[in-house]
């Protein structure tokens, strides 16, 4: 007999409105990118659902997990709805801080969840780890690349590295029996912290020069 899959909704309600909020900002980021080219409504709608569910898509996938926004209407009427609040309010001067500040919000939260539900799928640590970074940076790739813009893979400041805490940070609280609204809140604020100050200040990691 194939064992029961774990209940998601048996995940803490904090980290459930995490998969939210990752969900929505990272659409609204891919919705700005489409305002910064220029698109059409029906190009803001495809970027922002790619941007949205790109890395929880493939995090799902990889530790057998249903496909998150499959089952159920919510997930892509919030990137709908997202790119129709960027279609309707945005201006050329809004798009382009914000874009990087919705996408580090984005990255914190999700990183966060993505390393909460692979651990109630019963995903080891190290492996949980991965799939934070997966969730939070995936979607972003995506984005990139069918726009044309260098990847965040290729970006000298912080990125992945954000995520990196974000999703490291909540796995080892958790291991320490920190309570999982606790782990996520403080995970989530230390990632988003690292990415704000990558962005204003151009923090990064030395490169390769040899």
């Amino acid at each position: 007999m194939t064992p029961a899959l774990p209940d998601v909704a048996a995940l803490p309600d904090a980290l459930l409105l995490l998969d939210y909020v990752g969900i929505a900002v990272f659409a609204v980021s891919g919705a700005l990118l489409a305002a910064e080219k220029k698109q059409t409504l029906v190009t803001f709608i495809f970027f922002a659902v790619v941007t949205g569910v790109g890395g929880g898509t493939l995090r799902d996938l990889l530790i057998s997990a249903p496909v998150f926004w499959v089952h159920t209407n919510a997930t892509l009427l919030i990137c709908i709805a997202a790119a129709l609040a960027v279609w309707i309010f945005s201006r050329d001067s809004f798009a382009g801080k914000a874009l990087l500040w919705f996408d580090a919000i984005g990255l914190a939260a999700y990183a966060t969840y993505g390393a909460a539900k692979a651990i109630n799928f019963g995903v080891a640590p190290v492996p949980a780890f991965a799939m934070g970074v997966m969730t939070a940076c995936v979607g972003g790739i995506i984005r990139d690349v069918l726009a044309g813009e260098p990847s965040i893979l290729m970006r000298p400041e912080l990125y992945v590295t954000a995520a990196a805490l974000a999703s490291g940070l909540f796995v080892t609280l958790t291991l320490f029996g920190a309570a999982p609204g606790l782990a996520a809140l403080v995970a989530g604020l230390a990632g988003f912290s690292l990415r704000g100050a990558a962005i204003a200040r151009g923090l990064s990691l030395p490169a390769y020069d040899r």
